[in-house]
């Protein structure tokens, strides 16, 4: 099975960036905890738009995204971190054509 993409944009405020971020990196290593489903990630800022922060995440397969996404709300960081984010502007996964 090919890697998934995932591009996730989010409105952040600039006083809830810092913790935005370290909550995102605390994430990601739970979702990694059983096994490594993520494989590399990124998290990037706009260069228009200083309060858009976007998730650029590389998942093992298509399959453990729907499991994640079924996981979600039982990550230790998840709760908290949505609390910080405002609105979620995109969020889409994709694969290798």
């Amino acid at each position: 099975m090919p890697f998934c993409h995932e591009f996730a944009v989010f409105s952040v405020i600039k006083e809830n960036q810092k913790r935005v971020i370290e909550l995102s990196e605390l994430l990601f290593k739970e979702m990694n905890n059983e096994r490594e489903v993520l494989i590399s990630h990124n998290i990037l800022r706009k260069t228009e738009n200083n309060e858009e922060i976007c998730w650029q995440l590389v998942w093992l397969n298509e399959e453990v995204v729907e499991d994640n996404n079924k996981n979600w709300s039982t990550f230790p960081s998840s709760a908290e971190l949505e609390s910080l984010v405002g609105e979620k502007l995109y969020y889409g996964h994709f694969l290798t054509v």
